[in-house]
């Protein structure tokens, strides 16, 4: 197998090591091919070898989700890697999967434009954020992975490689099957390029926050705000575990003089107790767990939120778990 594998990457597959088990399974061979040609020629090996892949990116998520029951061949994303084009004047940019969503950013922003995927864990790829449905505090405004993503390029299981999408973003032709890959988690197969959606980065950004006594009293707040014809960024609850308060962070982005004429009102429906907020997205963003941690996604409506709130209370007391 390992010799199949070294043929069809050009010399970049090796045997597995500890480092690249995967949520505690071990891998026997790890395959690193650089364009989709040689991606397919891997997955087309491993489907003759009867040999159970998992994809790898830059390992950000690689214990999210269920873990596998076995890993034969781990192939890793780190050779497709860069842009490929960045049209500016279309807000579209063709990446190769592996690159990382602070490489696209940095890309593009001499351009004053901007990937809008805030990173729950630092260091993502476009397709790990993708296949996992990653998002941040942002999704509000601009969508999450599934809705920034325009296009593909992907090899199916058995190596043969299928595209969807296209480079415009009111390509209405047949089923978006784009979309479909996001949250899959790779079970659909190997992503190797992907056409993303870039938005213009503003000029101005401010955070404003304010504490609450409840739970309810803090999603009462974040509703009115979301209700408001304010056309915030972000709108956050947030509570510590084990806490009966909560804090509500809001984000409202624009120009300078846009955001200047929108925070009284933003600070106005937060309450008398509002000041400005956290220092970056990133703070609000990043989900840390330890070991023996649970993560755990939960998609409600907004009117749902409080309810949410209140199972976790009364979980907490009543199995005496952190959440």
């Amino acid at each position: 197998m390992l010799d199949r594998l070294l043929e069809a990457t050009g010399g970049q597959a090796r045997e597995a090591t500890a480092d690249d088990a995967v949520d505690g399974v071990t891998a026997k061979w790890v395959a690193a091919p650089s364009s989709t040609d040689q991606a397919a020629a891997v997955l087309r090996a491993a489907a003759d070898e009867g040999a159970v892949v998992v994809v790898r990116g830059c390992g950000t998520a690689l214990d999210w989700g269920r873990p596998p029951r076995a890993v034969d061949v781990v192939v890793s994303t780190e050779g497709l890697d860069g842009i490929v084009e960045h049209e500016a004047g279309d807000l579209v940019c063709t990446v190769e999967a592996g690159t990382r969503i602070d490489d696209v950013n940095a890309a593009v922003a001499g351009s004053g434009q901007q990937l809008a995927l805030d990173q729950p864990v630092p260091g993502a790829s476009v397709a790990g954020a993708l296949s996992t449905s990653r998002s941040g505090p942002r999704r509000m405004l601009y969508g999450g992975p599934r809705d920034l993503v325009l296009g593909v390029t992907m090899v199916r299981a058995d190596g043969v490689v299928a595209k969807a999408g296209g480079k415009v973003v009111k390509n209405v032709a047949g089923y978006d099957l784009a979309k479909l890959v996001g949250g899959a988690y790779g079970t659909l197969g190997l992503v190797t390029r992907l056409v993303v959606r870039l938005h213009p980065l503003p000029t101005a950004s401010r955070w404003l926050s304010s504490s609450y006594a409840s739970t309810d009293d803090a999603v009462a707040a974040a509703l009115s705000v979301v209700g408001s014809q304010l056309a915030p960024t972000a709108v956050e609850v947030c509570r510590d575990a084990g806490a009966d308060c909560a804090e509500v962070h809001v984000l409202v982005e624009g120009t300078e003089h846009g955001v200047a004429e929108r925070l009284p009102a933003a600070a106005e429906l937060l309450g008398p107790d509002s000041g400005d907020g956290p220092a970056d997205t990133a703070t609000l963003a990043r989900v840390e767990a330890g070991n023996g941690d649970v993560l755990v996604k939960v998609a409600v409506p907004l009117t749902h939120v409080a309810e949410v709130l209140r199972t976790v209370v009364d979980l907490e007391q009543r199995l005496g778990l952190p959440c």
